[in-house]
């Protein structure tokens, strides 16, 4: 079989035509170089070069040969700059619940502005769609709610609190925060099935003995919030969210008594993926960028 070494020590043998200066350049000794190229004329059944001592000539067939070794050099060069680190775009994966918010974060930690993702390839989807792409190898990390399985090598990124968001008037009347017996006469809205918001807050509500429950077919916190706008119950948001939904309809946003609900928000990626300390930076990156972009602050 012909190896990428062979062909190396070839084209360097060609250029030079000297075993010594060939054998330099590919730091190595001339008997291992010597040697290379005579397996590769065994291999192809050719004459590559004459042997004059230190010098050659090189043949007819050996020249030809040549110009194809360094079409093939430069491509499998191109093949290794490609698959660099700092060329391979990243396959990252995010929840429906984080994704919206997290792209100004993600701007900064890329340097900012929209030709710097092009690196970075989203993916959009619930939790369980993302781990199984994640296993199946088409995605490189994925952005979610952690603790997940403890296979996949994970790095928390910060915490998100959860709100109780209420309509603009009625029940809760407290406009600074709420009590868990407060919760329990709300009629509480929550996202569809699938989604992982859901079964925190499904827990949380558990917690607390919270039974008045709907949910709608809803799958995302937009359309939660125009709900609630609309005086047909309250939701729980995460803190993240608030700058961009709290905008979009008329609520009050109440903070919930200790101890507060909350999720950690974290990378997680395959432990055989060489990459990992890539992904590591990228998610200090990440962490530092989020200091820029504060939420909302709450009373």
């Amino acid at each position: 079989m012909i190896t990428t070494k062979q062909l190396r020590y070839f084209e360097a043998l060609a250029r030079t035509e000297h075993f010594g200066k060939a054998a330099d350049l590919c730091a190595v000794t001339q008997p291992a170089l010597s040697m290379q190229i005579k397996e590769l004329e065994a291999e192809l059944g050719a004459q590559l070069v004459e042997r004059r001592g230190k010098l050659v000539i090189v043949t007819a067939a050996g020249a030809e040969i040549a110009k194809v070794a360094r079409r093939i050099l430069a491509d499998i060069s191109e093949l290794e700059t490609m698959a660099d680190q700092n060329f391979c775009p990243l396959r990252l994966g995010i929840i429906p619940t984080v994704a919206p918010y997290i792209l100004p974060t993600l701007f900064d930690a890329f340097g900012g502005g929209a030709a710097a993702l092009r690196p970075l390839h989203i993916r959009e989807a619930q939790t369980a769609t993302l781990l199984a792409e994640l296993d199946d190898g088409l995605l490189d990390l994925v952005m979610l709610a952690t603790p997940v399985d403890p296979e996949l090598e994970s790095m928390p990124l910060f915490e998100d609190r959860f709100y109780l968001v209420a309509p603009p008037s009625g029940p809760p009347e407290e406009t600074g925060s709420v009590s868990a017996e407060m919760l329990k006469a709300q009629r509480l809205l929550l996202l569809e099935d699938g989604h992982c918001l859901r079964d925190q807050a499904l827990s949380f509500c558990e917690s607390r003995n919270v039974l008045n429950i709907d949910t709608f077919g809803m799958t995302n916190l937009t359309t939660l919030v125009q709900m609630v706008s609309a005086g047909m119950g309250c939701t729980l948001l995460p803190e993240m969210s608030l700058p961009i939904e709290t905008a979009r309809g008329s609520i009050r946003v109440l903070r919930i008594e200790s101890p507060e609900p909350r999720r950690t928000i974290g990378l997680v990626w395959r432990k055989s993926s060489r990459r990992g300390d890539e992904f590591r930076a990228l998610g200090r990156t990440i962490a530092a960028s989020r200091q820029n972009h504060p939420e909302r602050e709450m009373s």
